[in-house]
C-alpha cells in the first residue's frame, strides 16, 4: 500500500493527522519537498496558524507548485482547516491570494462576538460523499478558526455550518475534498472521515 503524504509547511498538528491515519491502518508520512509529494498515493494539508505564514512556508520548501500540479493531474487531496482556506482565491487573512483552485475568498468572522469559532458544531451536507459514508453528520465535529470560507462556485459546496452566518465547512469537486472542522480532533466520526478517505480516494490510484 502506498502511503499517504502529510504536508509539512512549518507549522500545524502534522503529528496528531499522522497518528490518526495510523489508527485506521493507513501508512502515513511528513513530506517536505517534492520528491515526498511525487512518491506518495495522496496528499494532506492539515492546516492550523495563518495563512499568509503557512504560503511563505509552503514557498520556502518549493511546494506550492508541486501541489498545484499534483491537484490539477487529479490525484487524491484533502485539506483539513487552513488547507481548506488555502485552496480559495484570496484571503482576508493577510490580503493574500490562495491557490485558486476553489472560486471563492476567505473572510473573518465580524458577525459574532467571539472569535476565534472554538469548539463542536454541526454540519448540514449537501448532496452524498463518499468521504461521509456511514458517518453520522447529526453528530458534530471540532472546529477552531477565526476566518472562514465564502464559495462563489457552489458545485464545490458540500456542507455547511452555522457561526453567525453560514458557512462552508465541506467543500469537493472530482478528487479534491477540504473540511474546516478538524476530523484528527473529532473523536470516531472523524477516524471515520479519514477511513473513508483512504478507501474511496486513495487505493483506487
Amino acid at each position: 500500500m502506498r502511503e499517504i503524504a502529510i504536508i509539512d509547511y512549518g507549522a500545524g498538528n502534522l503529528r496528531s493527522v499522522q497518528k490518526a491515519f495510523e489508527k485506521i491502518g493507513q501508512q502515513a508520512f511528513i513530506a517536505s519537498d517534492k520528491s515526498g509529494i511525487e512518491k506518495s498515493a495522496a496528499l494532506v494539508f492539515p492546516g492550523q496558524g495563518s495563512l499568509p505564514s503557512a504560503l511563505q512556508g509552503l514557498e520556502e520548501r518549493k511546494l506550492i507548485y508541486p501541489i498545484l500540479d499534483w491537484i490539477k493531474s487529479g490525484n487524491p487531496f484533502l485539506g483539513v482547516c487552513l488547507g481548506l482556506q488555502f485552496l480559495l482565491d484570496h484571503s482576508e487573512e493577510g490580503n493574500c491570494a490562495g491557490l485558486g483552485v476553489v472560486p471563492g475568498s476567505v473572510k473573518r468572522f465580524n458577525q459574532v462576538g467571539k472569535v476565534p469559532h472554538m469548539g463542536w458544531n454541526s454540519v448540514e451536507l449537501i448532496g452524498a460523499h463518499p468521504i461521509f459514508k456511514n458517518v453520522d453528520t447529526s453528530n458534530q465535529f471540532y472546529f477552531v478558526h477565526s476566518y472562514y470560507a465564502e464559495v462563489t462556485d457552489k458545485k464545490w459546496l458540500k456542507g455547511t455550518t452555522q457561526y453567525g452566518v453560514e458557512f462552508c465547512s465541506v467543500l469537493a469537486h472530482e478528487n479534491v475534498i477540504a473540511t474546516q472542522f478538524h476530523p484528527e480532533k473529532s473523536g470516531a466520526i472523524g477516524l471515520k472521515l479519514y477511513e473513508n478517505f483512504a478507501e474511496s480516494m486513495v487505493r483506487q490510484k
